[in-house]
């Protein structure tokens, strides 16, 4: 009984030794950033429980686009973008009898054409998001168990003919729960339409374009990007992942921010506020397993494995051909949308994207996410610059 006891004290202590060893390990690769460049944005928003990072994050932008030009503050509001889209969207489902996706999710190009045609409020003009059916953040749950639907039924009706009645039914539900959007309202002790609030912002709509890179279309032409939430087919002048990749960085240094959409289901991507590419074949070699042995990994496994690696985790190589075969296979996917306002390093002396987020002050930096370049160069679907952001020499290239 003594030995027993002996052998299980040894034991314990054996595991408690390893558990120090692992957090040390951990900790001892937790990176430790320095700021290189950061520039001013406004507030973390939470969009909680609906598929509206397309919408905070492009207003996100927008907001540090006037905080740029004209040193104000403002917080806009994303119940009047969604309200506005949405309706927009199901016109254009019922227009083509169904043969395309009505969905919560969207993209930058829905902001800014919303702002172009119907303007923009401030947050508190609209009722606080979820607080019309008892909520304290977003919901869409309820919310969309009835639009979808809704739009599907007008969309592939049998009637020769339909009524424009359905838009009224419509609009019924965006307002109940959304909030109906203001004709007129009153801020700071002036009157506004949405329209001329837009025009008192102090930036110009006209200069914002979108950036992407494939070789499915030539380079320096624009195309809409094939992915389901760009409904509205918005052109991306196409460039060279190298170009692309210095347009961000030029941005940065130039006091722009970016709204930046891309791929965040990789494994690499995790929910404390860090993304890496990861080499999967690399990380697993690390291990003295086979690659066999890492696909069947649980994912608390993997995330374990990654989170103990921490900023020595090995990144792939990102590459054009890499990005291409990921499209046209479907690992690189439309997922998210953010924005990049700043660069850090690490302790080895590797650079990070920062990246403000729209999941409320969450994870080990308060609703920042600090992604490397070469996750962002491997992952990026599109992005919403200011054309000024733009090197000189990139842009003779484009026309613009």
């Amino acid at each position: 009984m003594k030995k027993l006891f002996t052998l299980a004290l040894l034991a314990v202590v054996a595991l408690g030794a390893q558990a120090e060893e692992k957090k040390d390990s951990t900790a001892s690769n937790k990176p430790v950033f320095t700021v290189i460049k950061e520039n001013p944005i406004t507030s973390i928003k939470d969009q909680n429980r609906s598929g509206t990072c397309w919408d905070y994050s492009t207003l996100s932008f927008f907001e540090a686009e006037i905080l740029k030009a004209t040193g104000k503050t403002y917080d806009l509001d994303e119940s009047f973008v969604a309200n506005k889209t949405y309706m927009d969207r199901a016109i254009q489902v019922v227009r083509f009898h169904g043969d395309c996706q009505f969905a919560q999710g969207g993209s930058a190009e829905d902001v800014l054409a919303t702002m172009k045609t119907y303007g923009i409020v401030p947050q508190g003009i609209m009722p606080f998001p979820g607080s019309l059916y008892g909520d304290s953040l977003n919901n869409f749950n309820e919310f969309f168990s009835l639009l979808e639907p809704y739009v599907a039924a007008i969309a592939k009706s049998s009637a020769k003919k339909i009524s424009n009645q359905w838009k009224a039914g419509l609009q019924g539900i965006l307002d109940a729960y959304l909030g109906e959007c203001p004709k007129e309202f009153t801020y700071e002790g002036k009157k506004y339409t949405p329209q001329s609030f837009m025009k008192s912002l102090g930036i110009n709509l006209d200069d914002y374009v979108s950036i992407t890179s494939y070789t499915h279309h030539p380079f320096y032409t624009t195309f809409a990007v094939e992915v389901q939430d760009n409904w509205r087919f918005p052109q991306s002048y196409n460039l060279p992942m190298d170009e692309m990749m210095q347009v961000i960085d030029n941005a940065v240094a130039q006091g722009y921010t970016v709204a930046w959409g891309g791929d965040v289901s990789e494994d690499g991507f995790t929910r404390q506020g860090l993304a890496y590419a990861i080499d999967t074949k690399k990380t697993e070699s690390l291990q003295g397993s086979d690659m066999a042995k890492w696909l069947k990994m649980t994912a608390a496994k993997k995330k374990n494995l990654i989170d103990s690696l921490g900023c020595t985790v090995p990144e792939i190589v990102a590459t054009q051909e890499l990005r291409q075969e990921r499209f046209d296979n479907w690992e690189l996917t439309d997922d998210h949308g953010m924005l990049i306002y700043g660069v850090a390093k690490d302790q080895n002396g590797k650079e990070y994207y920062m990246v403000k987020n729209s999941w409320g002050e969450t994870g080990d930096y308060k609703g920042i996410w600090y992604m490397t370049k070469t996750f962002i160069a491997a992952n990026t679907m599109d992005f919403l610059i200011n054309k000024n952001a733009i090197p000189k020499n990139i842009r003779k290239k484009l026309g613009i």
